[in-house]
């Protein structure tokens, strides 16, 4: 199968770092994940478009702060993602439009460069792990989403398949999953029922896109098992909203807390701190962590559930 191909520089400076490694980290769900691979400096995705799947690659060359990136699609979807690249990458994130008067942000900017947010522009593709994450521990959260992806997913068109990677299931799929079956990947029936209420409406979904980040989350949050952080973490990916906070998650508080303050906060001590920054309230968090990275973990993991099938 013959690949489409697109080259494209962004119009803003990178900086001294490369660009797709920060720009992408959040969409691969943990070293495991099946629709994202990384051979040889090369990022290789498996998505489901608007048009169908699409096998996507992507690599950088060149330096001096606006190295060009290559992009390489296969399948249905090919140009769907292809003219997304842009946008992916953060082309039409505005950090510029944020200037915090706050000493240590402005340090950090200065050091670390400010946070730009791409949109991947696929809601169901950022909501099913976000589900699937939610109140247990990373190893189970990605251990269900890869045998959800394997057990339903289908391979990547192109070059993807011999890569071993996989594109997501379609709504229609995630609607016939049986109970059962949900158990088996070892996911409970709370968030099984969320993935397959969402994917009955996953085309109403999808059009939250471009949507003011508010409405996004209210119309996220108005269906069951959906709650303010799968919606933040959901609207990070999929809307590139830099405003977007996961409120609830275990760690954030705790590691912007211990960031700023040395003693770790909970999340109405955050909303207190970012509240003046509302707008690019996520972009703070961002530029936390690139300052001062997680906060020291001490103490024993917490153990994965070992009271279902899987």
């Amino acid at each position: 199968m013959t690949g489409r191909t697109r080259t494209w520089t962004p119009d803003f400076a990178v900086g001294a770092g490369p660009l797709l490694a920060p720009a992408l980290a959040s969409l691969r769900r943990g070293s495991g994940d099946p629709t994202y691979r990384i051979v040889g400096g090369r990022h290789w995705r498996g998505l489901r478009t608007p048009e169908g799947p699409a096998t996507l690659a992507l690599a950088e060359q060149g330096s001096g702060g606006r190295p060009a990136v290559v992009a390489e699609a296969w399948g249905s979807g090919a140009e769907w993602a292809l003219e997304q690249v842009p946008a992916l990458l953060g082309a039409y994130d505005d950090p510029a439009a944020f200037a915090p008067d706050d000493p240590l942000l402005v340090e950090g900017a200065r050091r670390h460069g400010m946070p730009r947010f791409g949109r991947t522009g696929l809601v169901m593709e950022a909501l099913v792990p976000a589900v699937i994450e939610q109140r247990v521990t990373g190893q189970e959260a990605f251990a269900g989403f890869r045998h959800l992806v394997h057990r339903f997913g289908e391979r990547a068109p192109g070059p993807g398949a011999d890569l071993r990677l996989w594109v997501q299931p379609a709504p229609a799929t995630l609607r016939r999953i049986a109970s059962w079956d949900w158990l088996r990947l070892h996911i409970d029936p709370a968030r099984s029922k969320a993935v397959v209420v969402a994917s009955r409406v996953a085309e109403s979904l999808e059009r939250t896109c471009g949507l003011p980040g508010d409405e996004a989350e209210r119309r996220l949050t108005s269906l069951p098992g959906i709650g303010e952080w799968t919606a933040a973490e959901v609207r990070q990916r999929a809307h590139g909203d830099p405003d977007a906070v996961s409120f609830g998650d275990y760690h954030v508080a705790k590691d912007i807390g211990w960031a700023l303050t040395g003693q770790p906060w909970d999340d109405e001590r955050l909303r207190d701190y970012l509240e003046p920054f509302r707008g690019h309230r996520q972009r703070v968090v961002a530029l936390v962590y690139r300052m001062a990275g997680h906060r020291p973990r001490r103490g024993p993991r917490l153990a994965p559930r070992t009271h279902l099938p899987a």
